[in-house]
C-alpha cells in the first residue's frame, strides 16, 4: 500500500464510511414512515444492491495519485540448499538475511535509501526470515522465538498498506505478541511468533480493498505456509494459531478450508467473504473482536456482484449471525489490537495459549 498505512489513514475512511452510510440509513427510516412503495420485484432488489455497492465503493475508494513508484531493483529471493526444515534453520535464516543485504546494496545503488535502509535492517545477524525478497513492494515471513521447539505459534496475517516499506509497524505487533507470550506461557511452554507477509497486500485507498482478489492470490500461499509450518514444528506438534487482522481476515477467510490451525483470530475484520463462521469450513476455533473506536464498524458488511466483480466482504464477523466466539478488544482503534498494554493483546495472547479470553462487556 502506497506509503500510508491503516492507522494513517483511520479518519478519512471513517468519515467516508459514515457518510456513505447516512444516506442508507436515513432512506430506510423514511420507508419506515412514509407510504410502502409498491413491490417491483426483482428490479427493485437489484437497484438496491447496486446503489449500496457504489456506496462502498464511493466510500472506500479514492483515486491515487502520483502512487506508482519507479521499481527498485532487488535480487531474486535467495535459492536453499535443503527444505526448511527444524535442522535447516539456522541455514536459512543466513541465506535471507544474505539476500536482504543485497537487496539493500542494490537499492542504495539505486539512490532509494530508504528501501535500502530498510533491508539493511533485515540483513541483521539477529533477524530470523523464514523468507525475503526484496523486489516490488516486498514480501518477508520474519520469526520470533525458537520456532524449532516452540509448542504454541502464532501467525500474524497483516492487513492493507504493509510491505518492506512499512514493514516497521508490523514487526512491532508480532514484537509485542511474542514478548507477552514469553511473560505468561507456562514453564516449559516454548512460544514463537511469525510474522507473515507472504503476499502482496492491497493499498488502503484503492479499489483492491473492496475486493477479494488480492485474497486470493494470497489463500494458496498462505497455506503452503502453514503446510512448511507444521512440517518445521511437526517434533513438536504445535498448536497454531492464525491472527489476522483488517484485509489479512478477507485472506484468512478464503484459505481457511484447507488450513492445519488451531485456531482463526479475526480483528478490525470487514468480513471474510462467508456468511458464517461455520461457512468457512474449518475445524479450528473461530474467534473474533473489534475495537470500539475501530472505522471499520461504519463500513457497510455486505457482499455484492456489481458489474462482474465481488465487492464487500459479507456479514460482519463480530455479530452474532456470523457465530464466532467473540471476545474483548477494548477502546481500541484499527490498528490499536497489539498495542503493548491493551485488553485486545492480551485476549490474543489468551488464545494463542490455549486459555479463555475475556467476553465483550455489555
Amino acid at each position: 500500500m502506497a506509503g500510508r498505512t491503516e492507522g494513517e489513514t483511520t479518519v478519512g475512511r471513517t468519515t467516508g464510511a459514515a457518510q456513505a452510510g447516512v444516506p442508507v440509513q436515513a432512506t430506510a427510516r423514511g420507508r419506515a414512515s412514509g407510504p410502502r412503495e409498491p413491490k417491483q420485484g426483482g428490479r427493485t432488489h437489484r437497484l438496491r444492491r447496486a446503489l449500496l455497492a457504489t456506496l462502498i465503493t464511493g466510500a472506500v475508494v479514492v483515486p491515487l495519485s502520483g502512487a506508482t513508484r519507479p521499481g527498485i531493483p532487488a535480487p531474486a529471493p535467495a535459492a536453499l540448499a535443503a527444505p526448511v526444515t527444524a535442522a535447516t534453520l539456522d541455514e536459512t535464516y543466513a541465506a535471507h538475511r544474505a539476500n536482504a543485504a543485497e537487496a539493500s546494496r542494490m537499492a542504495a545503488a539505486h539512490g532509494a535509501r530508504e528501501r535500502a535502509t530498510a533491508d539493511r535492517a533485515m540483513a541483521d545477524p539477529a533477524r530470523h526470515f523464514l523468507s525475503f525478497d526484496g523486489r516490488g513492494a516486498g514480501l518477508a515471513t520474519e520469526v520470533f522465538g525458537d520456532l524449532a521447539h516452540a509448542d504454541r505459534v502464532a501467525v500474524l496475517v497483516p492487513g492493507s498498506d504493509t510491505s518492506i516499506d512499512t514493514y516497521g509497524r508490523f514487526r512491532d505487533a508480532a514484537r509485542a505478541l511474542h514478548e507477552r507470550l514469553t511473560r505468561q506461557a507456562p514453564q516449559d511452554t516454548g512460544t514463537a511468533v511469525v510474522a507473515w507477509l507472504g503476499y502482496e497486500t492491497p493499498a488502503t485507498v484503492s479499489t483492491t480493498v473492496t475486493t477479494p482478489g488480492r485474497a486470493e492470490e494470497a489463500a494458496p500461499k498462505l497455506r503452503e505456509f502453514v503446510r512448511q509450518l507444521r512440517a518445521v514444528t511437526a517434533g513438536k506438534g504445535a498448536h497454531i494459531s492464525l491472527l489476522c487482522h483488517s484485509y489479512g481476515s478477507v485472506v484468512c477467510g478464503r484459505a481457511a478450508s484447507h488450513l492445519a490451525v488451531d485456531d482463526i483470530a479475526l480483528v478490525g475484520s470487514p468480513g471474510t467473504g462467508a456468511d458464517t463462521a461455520a461457512a468457512l469450513h474449518t475445524p479450528a476455533r473461530v474467534w473474533a473482536a473489534r475495537g470500539s473506536d475501530d472505522w471499520v464498524a461504519e463500513v457497510p458488511h455486505v457482499r455484492l456482484d456489481l458489474l462482474g466483480t465481488t465487492v464487500g466482504f459479507g456479514t460482519d464477523p463480530v455479530s452474532p449471525s456470523f457465530g464466532a466466539r467473540v471476545f474483548a478488544a477494548g477502546t481500541g482503534g484499527h490498528s490499536d489490537y497489539f498495542r503493548p498494554g491493551s485488553t485486545s493483546l492480551a485476549n490474543l495472547t489468551r488464545i494463542v495459549l490455549g486459555k479463555t479470553p475475556e467476553a465483550p462487556h455489555g
